[in-house]
């Protein structure tokens, strides 16, 4: 019935898991329609690892495309074409609209202002913004424009109380219908040998490079520090492009053993610490441990949604500053907690360890975490939740052109 080309547009790593998440559900309840995606931000990795044909320019920036923390990010990625990269994408765009019936936008000003362009309906999913973070959503003026047109049929928000703000600003259309990223945290089996008598630290150093290799040593000084306060057992989920040669180098420069596959091992005061890292362990060490050292975006927020305490380190960038660690502190509220101001703080690693033993011996506020867990991130279901809203109005656009041509 449904014979539409959906055009997906997103703009970064968490918008294009989200909108990947999306369209799998999409397509299992429309199966006629033809999807294709526009990564404005990166190569689309999500949408590659699918087989979904993308559509646009592409190009990985210094930044990867997280250049509001901090000035030289901007910097760095005009000097990498960040301007050009953006006029050929909108140039695109204008010639291949009349290709496309609908646009689902995932992201924030950018991907909307991509699909306003199109001239055909579109949906936003605000996937990039909240309401959290300010106690008030004050979207730019371009946005509420796009917003506010009529070929916009549904703004969906990444929370309720975003959507309950926005439709107090007098933007009815706002609606909360889930949000996908705890839809792929089922465990697939993998045996992390983890004593359950002792506490396990996740560490997440994030995905980009070589900025997450940077975040894991710092990780592994938090790790020193901790054991000598607990006795605890670390576990760390690797993307597949971080290589065994990245670690060896990490244990060399920082006086760790290294021994393949993934395992840091140093001997401190009498005692062994032990850091074992998986390259296809992420659901598992995240559905099994006890609490977060976290130095990422989607993955932290992921942690929290199932009940995780999260413990942030600032980092060097571009992604993982104090900015970005701090709004999202705000973002994700009273399971976060931000460790210093700069990854040169003296004093880092042993407060960041004080932190984590407090954190670990504070039932009341594990508990807390899964109640805070469930109202800022939700629940599972959110892409099916979102695929039938968004089906249902590519239903009624279907009717009301059909009942169009009958007239």
């Amino acid at each position: 019935m449904l014979k539409k080309q959906v055009l997906f547009i997103s703009n970064g790593t968490g918008e294009d898991l989200n909108a990947s998440l999306i369209l799998q559900s999409l397509v299992k309840i429309a199966p006629k329609i033809n999807i294709v995606a526009m990564a404005l931000v990166g190569l689309g990795n999500a949408y590659q690892s699918l087989g979904i044909p993308l559509v646009g320019p592409r190009q990985i920036l210094p930044s990867g495309g997280i250049f509001y923390t901090h000035f030289f990010n901007l910097v760095k990625d005009l000097v990498s074409g960040l301007v050009g990269l953006t006029l050929r994408q909108i140039q695109f765009l204008l010639n291949y609209r009349h290709n496309c019936d609908f646009c689902i936008a995932v992201g924030d000003i950018f991907p909307v202002t991509m699909a306003y362009l199109t001239n055909r309906p579109f949906v936003a999913f605000l996937v990039s913004t909240s309401s959290y973070y300010e106690g008030k959503l004050r979207l730019p003026g371009l946005t509420q424009w796009c917003l506010r047109s009529h070929r916009c049929l549904a703004v969906f928000t990444r929370d309720v109380f975003t959507a309950e703000d926005l439709q107090q600003q007098g933007m009815t259309k706002a609606v909360f219908a889930g949000y996908p990223i705890l839809d792929v945290l089922s465990p697939i089996g993998n045996d992390l040998n983890l004593n359950p008598k002792i506490p396990t630290i996740a560490l997440l150093p994030g995905s980009r490079l070589p900025e997450a290799l940077h975040n894991l040593t710092l990780q592994l000084k938090v790790c020193e520090a901790i054991s000598e306060l607990e006795i605890v057992q670390f576990r760390v989920p690797l993307v597949s492009s971080i290589r065994e040669e990245e670690l060896e180098t990490i244990a060399k420069k920082q006086g760790w053993h290294y021994q393949s596959p993934g395992i840091f091992s140093k001997i401190k005061q009498n005692q062994t610490i032990v850091v074992k890292c998986y390259w296809n362990a992420f659901a598992d060490i995240l559905q099994q441990c006890d609490l977060v050292l976290g130095m990422a975006g989607t993955a932290v927020e992921q942690a929290v949604g199932l009940g995780k305490p999260i413990v942030q380190l600032p980092g060097y960038g571009p992604q993982f500053t104090y900015g970005f660690a701090e709004a999202q502190r705000r973002l994700l509220g009273i399971s976060v907690q931000t460790i210093g101001k700069t990854p040169n703080n003296p004093t880092l690693f042993t407060d960041a360890a004080h932190t984590i033993q407090t954190i670990l011996k504070n039932p009341q506020y594990l508990e807390e975490c899964l109640e805070n867990g469930r109202q800022r991130v939700g629940q599972k279901g959110g892409s099916d939740s979102l695929a039938n809203a968004i089906a249902q109005l590519l239903l009624s656009q279907h009717l009301t052109r059909a009942n169009k041509n009958m007239d």
